[in-house]
């Protein structure tokens, strides 16, 4: 029996840890340098991420990168790779 289920997407990113102090979570910074469409001067975006950190592992500061995964809570659809 064919399966039509197209395969699941995952997504990895790579940002810098902002907060540790929530317990097994961390909340991460992903910066994306965009150009503006009219003056095509370029500025840079950011955008926050809560991640799950099942060890407490990652500290403040620390560069990280996380993949997409099941929800774990209303927020957290993201865990910690390496």
């Amino acid at each position: 029996m064919e399966s039509n289920k197209a395969p699941k997407i995952v997504k990895i990113s790579k940002g810098t840890v902002v907060s540790d102090k929530m317990d097994k979570t961390v909340v991460v910074r992903v910066d994306t340098l965009k150009k503006h469409p009219k003056y095509l001067k370029r500025y840079t975006s950011s955008k926050k991420y809560k991640v799950h950190d099942p060890k407490n592992f990652y500290k403040e500061g620390d560069v990280v990168s996380f993949k997409s995964i099941r929800p774990i809570s209303k927020d957290k659809k993201w865990k910690v790779i390496y």
